[in-house]
Order: C-alpha cells, then sequence, then structure tokens
C-alpha cells in the first residue's frame, strides 16, 4: 500500500472498512463485531485506527501519526500513549483479539492479523460520486442532475460488496485522491421536453484507466429503468456480485410518475442546498411535495420530506402541521423508509419517550446510515442525551453531506464547547460562519441563519458582532422558538449576559414541551443560569404548565 497521508484525516470523508472481524465506520466513530457487540471511539482514537487502517501492515511510525491525527500540533508522549491504550482496549474487547495492535520499540504501530503479520483491513471497492454535469439549456435545471445522481447513490449504497461516498467536488482528478478511494463514477445530464441524456463513465483512481462507459438518450419517462441499468451496470464492471435482494431493492421505486418525480426532486434541492432551516423555503418544501402526493398518493418519500420539514417548521415557530401524520403515511406506504423513522423519532423524544425515540433512529441508521436526514436526527438526539461524541460523529457526517447547511456545523460547535475541545469549536464555527454568510448574501431576511451565526461568532471572539445580529435576528423572525434558544444560550454562556439570555427563553418557555423542558435543565449551556431566580421561576412554571395538561408534552 502507499506511504501513508500525511493529511488531516476527516472522519466524516473516510468510506466504512473491514477490519478482520470488526465493521469499521469512522463517519459514526463506531466499531462493531458481527455478533453486535460495538463501541463508540473518541474522534482522535478513531483517527489513529484509520491512519493505521490505511497504512495496511506498514509500520506506522509516531511522528506521522502526530502529522496524520493531530495535524503537526506537538503530542506528548502520555496523550498518544492514552490513545494507543484505549484503542488497544477496543480491539481486544470488541473484536476479540482477532486483530492486534503491535508496537514496534522506538519505531512505530502497525496492526496486524492474529498470530500473523501483515495487513489486516479488507477493504471494499469504493466509490466516489462527483455532482454529475448539468448540460441542460436550462440552469436551474441542475436540481434535477443532482437527484439523478442521489438516487443512483442511493441505489449503489444498497450492494453489500461496495462502499461509496459522495464528493461535492467536481474535479475528477482531486476526487480520486480522495483517501480509500478505488473509483469515480462521473456522469452528465441533459434534460430537453420529455427527453433526457444520461452519461456515465467508471474511472479506476488508482491508475486513472477508463473502466467503463456509456450514453443513454431516452424518453423522460424511462428515467427510472434508466437509473437501474446505471446502477447494474457499476456493479457489473467491478465485477461484483449483486444478491437477489439487492436487486430487488435498487429495481424498487418511490414512484413511477415521472412528474411527481420531479416535484420531488425540486422540493429536495431545498433540503440538500442547505435551506430546510429558511421558513421560506422550508414552506416552498411542503408545498412542492404536498403536489407530489397528490399526483402519486402512494410516494412515501415525498411524504417523509414533506413531514421532517412540517416538523421543524413545528418547533421552530409554532406552524400548526407538526409532520407526524405526514410521517405516519409515509411508513404505511413503506415501512423501510428510513427518513421517516427519523422524523418519528423527533417527535418521541419531545414527548418524553426517550427509549422510543433511540429505538426508532436505530432502525433509521441501520436502514440508511448514509442518509443525511438521518444523521442529522441522530445528532441532534445524542446532542439532547448528552452523548457528545456520539453526536460529532453523525454530525460531522450531516455536515459534509449537505456543505452548504449552517445547521449542522452550528450543532457541532456546541457538541465540541461541551467536550471542552475550543480548538474543534472554532474550527466548526468559521466553516458555520462562512455557510450562513452564504445564506445570507441570498436572502438577508433569513433569521435561522443568523441566530447559528451569532453562536459562531460568539466563539470566535466578535462579541459586538454578534449582539449586533441577535438584535436583527429578532427583529427578522421573533417567533422563530428554536432560534430564540440557541441565542439565549450563547448569551449566558459565551457572553456573560444572563439578563438578555432570560429575557429570550421567557416566550420560549411559554411554549416548551416535555423533551425541551427536560433538556433545558440539563443543558451545561445554561449552567450560569441555574442559581437566578427568574430561570428557577421559569422552571417551576413551565413544569406547573405541564403537569396541569391532559397530555403531558403532547405537541
Amino acid at each position: 500500500m502507499a506511504d501513508l497521508d500525511t493529511g488531516r484525516i476527516d472522519l466524516a470523508r473516510e468510506a466504512p472498512v473491514r477490519l478482520g472481524a470488526l465493521g469499521v465506520e469512522p463517519a459514526l466513530r463506531r466499531v462493531a463485531n458481527d455478533d453486535g457487540r460495538e463501541a463508540i471511539l473518541e474522534p482522535r482514537v478513531m483517527q489513529v485506527l484509520v491512519a493505521l487502517g490505511r497504512a495496511g501492515g506498514r509500520i506506522v511510525s509516531r511522528d506521522e501519526l502526530a502529522m496524520s491525527c493531530w495535524h503537526g500540533v506537538v503530542v506528548g508522549e502520555d496523550a498518544l500513549n492514552r490513545v494507543i491504550g484505549r484503542l488497544r482496549r477496543v480491539l481486544d474487547e470488541v473484536g476479540d483479539g482477532g486483530v492486534q495492535l503491535e508496537t514496534i520499540t522506538k519505531v512505530g504501530y502497525r496492526l496486524v492479523a492474529a498470530g500473523a503479520a501483515g495487513a489486516a483491513v479488507e477493504r471494499k471497492p469504493t466509490i466516489s460520486v462527483p455532482p454529475f454535469a448539468n448540460l441542460s439549456d436550462d440552469p436551474q435545471q441542475a436540481y434535477f442532475s443532482e437527484g439523478i445522481r442521489e438516487d443512483i447513490i442511493t441505489d449503489l449504497s444498497k450492494v453489500s460488496a461496495l462502499s461509496v461516498v459522495a464528493s461535492k467536488d467536481g474535479d475528477t482528478a482531486a476526487t480520486a485522491r480522495q483517501p480509500g478511494v478505488s473509483h469515480v463514477l462521473e456522469g452528465s445530464v441533459r434534460k430537453a421536453g420529455g427527453r433526457v441524456r444520461i452519461t456515465a463513465q467508471l474511472i479506476d483512481a488508482v491508475a486513472g484507466d477508463h473502466i467503463w462507459g456509456e450514453r443513454w438518450d431516452r424518453d423522460l419517462t424511462d428515467i427510472f429503468a434508466l437509473q437501474d441499468e446505471i446502477s447494474q451496470a457499476v456493479v457489473g464492471a467491478l465485477k461484483l456480485k449483486l444478491l437477489p435482494e439487492e436487486r430487488r431493492a435498487i429495481e424498487r421505486h418511490g414512484t413511477d410518475n415521472v412528474e411527481a418525480y420531479n416535484l420531488f426532486l425540486m422540493a429536495r434541492q431545498f433540503l440538500i442546498g442547505g435551506q430546510q432551516d429558511y421558513a421560506r423555503a422550508a414552506e416552498a418544501i411542503v408545498r412542492l411535495c404536498r403536489r407530489a402526493t397528490e399526483i402519486d398518493p402512494l410516494y412515501a418519500r415525498a411524504w417523509a420530506l414533506m413531514a421532517l420539514t412540517q416538523t421543524s417548521l413545528h418547533f421552530a415557530s409554532g406552524k400548526p402541521d407538526d409532520g407526524l401524520e405526514a410521517a405516519e403515511r409515509a411508513l404505511a406506504i413503506d415501512p423501510d423508509l428510513a427518513e421517516a423513522h427519523a422524523v418519528r423519532a423527533r417527535h418521541l423524544f419531545r414527548q418524553g419517550r426517550y427509549d422510543e425515540a433511540s429505538a426508532e433512529i436505530e432502525t433509521a441508521l441501520r436502514l440508511d446510515p448514509e442518509s443525511y436526514e438521518v444523521n442529522q436526527s441522530a445528532g441532534v438526539l445524542a446532542i439532547r442525551q448528552r452523548a457528545f461524541s456520539l453526536a460529532i460523529g453523525h454530525l460531522e457526517k450531516a455536515a459534509a453531506l449537505v456543505e452548504t447547511g449552517f445547521t449542522d456545523p452550528g450543532m457541532l460547535i456546541y457538541a465540541y464547547k461541551a467536550l471542552g475541545d475550543r480548538d474543534g469549536a472554532q474550527r466548526w464555527a468559521r466553516t458555520a460562519l462562512e455557510r450562513v454568510e452564504n445564506a445570507l448574501a441570498k436572502d438577508q431576511s433569513n433569521g435561522s441563519a443568523m441566530g447559528f451565526g451569532v453562536g459562531a461568532l460568539a466563539i470566535l471572539g466578535e462579541a459586538e458582532r454578534a449582539r449586533e445580529w441577535i438584535d436583527r435576528a429578532l427583529l427578522i423572525d421573533p417567533d422563530n422558538a428554536t432560534m430564540r434558544y440557541n441565542m439565549a444560550c450563547c448569551l449566558c454562556f459565551d457572553l456573560k449576559d444572563n439578563d438578555a439570555a432570560l429575557d429570550l427563553l421567557g416566550p420560549y418557555f411559554s411554549s416548551a414541551v416535555l423533551g425541551d423542558v427536560s433538556f433545558a435543565k440539563i443543558d451545561a449551556a445554561l449552567d450560569p443560569l441555574r442559581d437566578d431566580p427568574r430561570f428557577i421561576a421559569m422552571l417551576a412554571a413551565v413544569d406547573a404548565r405541564l403537569a396541569a395538561a391532559e397530555t403531558p408534552g403532547s405537541l
């Protein structure tokens, strides 16, 4: 195997690998045995495991580990020894010692199979799929080419012998250099009237050779069969075995109606464009999905996307439709739709049904571990349970899947602060602020964007600017409860202004449900308020309101 890449390891972009009897999922920081035992690793521990796995049995020096996992920061002996010790315990306890971490005195470390020297990592072929080029005359048709690409990624993800990662980089050469990538699938889409032309080609990322390529020119009504052909052609080109149940899963579509499908892709473009937290865009998603379900009432994916968006609008701004009915409709049509399970999990948690919520999100992750909606929901629930390391794994994956969204970086700031990792918090603050500013450049009335920007500005030391944004956000979107809560946390924890924080929390608690209140009681960001009489009175009042309600925590 090639020498270790000494660039910073981005766990969110690392493909899953097999390590002896262990499955390793870097983005989730999870290692699991086939018998169900698993462990969630600290970020640095997983980075070291990835670095050693990349080496394929080669000895990796301490300096190399420092470069790839600590990014050149001076690392003390104790810090590295603690990480190595933790990793060794996990391999022994979860992996039954089938893979061992070997110390080569005064040289470094390597992973070996028990009783043998050499590589212990079995890598599946990993395909990276950069954005498909939109060759339509209308640049607004980009949503269609992106939707086709997403569906092909979803289909290929159903093949157990293959790993698939989405890339936001349209440069094929740069995509091919991503760690762990063995192949690149590039393509283009041209949609005009009732016709569609798609080209696709598979490239060997190591040798640069062209393995397979084809062009299709079909009626738009053939788009679903065409997606199947592309996915199966890729599998065939790689000489992989497609199991019967995998073939059936690839051939199963959410709808056979091209018009409904087109509306769904338009709606989803708002989501993957990072605008799902913007009220105006969210309302457009609901309208588009509602029309899609009118055309095809059995289109489960459209029901699920509408449910997710209605849920966000309800939680943030108190819109009357909470999305739960749409989620249940989606699950009645397709019980295996991961996104609908994720929506149900959010509702269960807010109702105080925590065990049921955890079970639902685990089901969603099992059904589609690569889903943006599922990973974001899993991250939100993990934060609410104070499982910050787990939350970081999910949210970093979500932030990589949708590289324009500001919500995931905003929540990552909080998670890293909770773990005492200021460097990590500031790193994501810079990302969040960049994405927020891009959103505001498109529309300065985006109150949600300003709300998340406040947290980024505060951790970056721009207190005066943060206060200015708070004032603007409250004028623009005063009824956004989630925005109020996040800014209140920033005011008391980062800006040391308890009175202003309590002013924001008053309206929030007037409509908060059980899950919201339970989290507020344990939220470290509100710790500066714990002894404040106003805060104590607020919590007492909301407890009394919930106790008096006919159905506590109802939405």
